[in-house]
């Protein structure tokens, strides 16, 4: 899943060592701070910050033995700081360590999934550019609905993503939290004032009323906000699957040379990756109701969470990463065939036109909505495979009082809907920028 499509950058946050780094560099900061406050000499600090080193072999030996990896951790750590690695964790309990690292390892993490979410916006503004005035059909129920502009369909898109990137920014804002309160967070081992300056140090904001951990709602937050991300792409992924359906042939995804589709029939060319997008999507959306079901912990905690979590915000953010970086390479060497498009507008003889007929007969004759609505359907159901609904009315002689030849050229020619999309793309440019 990680090959292609996952930059290093993201895959080396979750790697185990690195979580031991984050780890330690709460556990430096807070030195430093009990060292400028006078609660441990000045000169441990400054051996905890030259000499610390991890060693992630010789934690997980020790491990063995503890049967619990925060004490490995510290234990191991203290070994090459020497003698003054026993004022490392002074005051602290394991989860003000562990939870406080994995605000600054998940802040790294949106860091690297903004990142490329800004490119797949990039992307998908130069698409809606290029094919604002690209007619295709519009569709509800499966069914053709009206006209609409490949470049306006792709808009909705991007506006969704630029809601879900939001949503995204404002759980990364949320989850930069520090908890330094101790067992079961009432700041009796550990003085506020210095949990407030190592807060501050690390970018981070004192959480107000921890129990022994961050409440999980924070966290259910951020998996909310991959989630949403994911669903959103998956939602852009199934219609470019439906568009490269054969029968309806309006996009194909890139083909490289060398690639084939089937081991079977040699001819085929499938949507594999608008497919991996729509599989993987499920799995972030499963992923946020664990972290919902995180949120009710006993007492002032238990550890129910700790487990499935060391699963999930690994898996979350590398799959919600690739989701996105795999779009933007979809998108990115998408075929448009126009002429389909645009075939298929017509495919069955102009019935996309019949709501700007009904309303040409309300507004320009009077009629009654059901009484043009009755005199078009009738038309339209009334067509053949090869007919036309424009023909039908050029033929139908009752009909001649209401459309000349110029109504029919104009509302025929689907420049009212360009025109109006047109317009509506200019007035909330903002939804996508």
């Amino acid at each position: 899943m990680i090959s292609r499509y996952q930059t290093e950058e993201m895959k080396n946050i979750f790697q185990e060592e690195n979580r031991f780094h984050y780890m330690l560099q709460v556990e430096t900061v807070v030195a430093e701070v009990q060292s400028q406050k006078g609660l441990i000499p000045v000169k441990a600090y400054q051996d905890i910050k030259k000499k610390s080193q991890i060693n992630l072999s010789r934690i997980l030996e020790i491990e063995k033995t503890t049967k619990h990896d925060v004490i490995a951790f510290v234990s191991q750590v203290a070994e090459t700081v020497g003698p003054n690695g026993r004022f490392i964790h002074f005051g602290l309990t394991s989860s003000d360590v562990l939870d406080t690292a994995l605000s600054l390892q998940m802040s790294d993490a949106f860091k690297v999934l903004e990142a490329e979410v800004k490119l797949l916006k990039a992307t998908m503004k130069k698409l809606v550019k290029k094919h604002e005035k690209t007619v295709c059909p519009g569709r509800t129920h499966g069914i053709f609905a009206e006209i609409t502009t490949f470049g306006f369909k792709l808009a909705g898109f991007l506006s969704e993503v630029t809601r879900a990137e939001e949503r995204i920014k404002r759980a990364h804002e949320q989850f930069k939290i520090c908890k330094l309160s101790g067992a079961v967070g009432t700041s009796a081992s550990f003085d506020m004032e210095i949990e407030a300056q190592v807060a501050k140090k690390l970018g981070l904001t004192v959480e107000p009323f921890a129990t022994q951990v961050i409440p999980r709602d924070r966290h259910a937050e951020v998996f909310m906000s991959l989630a949403y991300m994911a669903a959103s792409l998956e939602r852009l992924a199934i219609e470019l699957r439906h568009l490269q359906r054969s029968e309806v042939s309006e996009v194909i995804e890139g083909f490289t040379p060398g690639q084939k589709g089937s081991s079977a029939m040699p001819h085929k060319k499938n949507p594999i990756s608008a497919e991996n997008i729509t599989g993987l999507a499920r799995l972030v959306k499963g992923y946020a109701w664990t972290a919902f079901e995180n949120i009710p912990l006993w007492h002032e905690r238990d550890i129910s969470h700790s487990s499935n979590e060391r699963v999930i915000f690994a898996d979350s953010f590398t799959a919600c990463h690739y989701i996105v970086r795999r779009m933007n390479t979809l998108l990115s060497g998408l075929y448009v065939n126009t002429d389909k498009m645009l075939q298929n507008s017509h495919l069955l003889g102009g019935v996309l036109y019949s709501s700007h007929l009904l309303l040409h007969l309300v507004e320009k004759h009077n009629l009654s909505r059901e009484e043009a609505y009755t005199i078009v359907q009738k038309l339209a159901h009334g067509l053949t495979d090869s007919g036309h609904l424009k023909e039908a009315i050029v033929k139908d002689k009752s009909l001649k009082k209401y459309f000349t030849e110029k109504d029919l050229k104009t509302l025929f020619s689907g420049d009212r809907y360009v025109d109006a999309i047109q317009k509506r793309l200019k007035k909330y440019e903002k939804n996508i920028s």
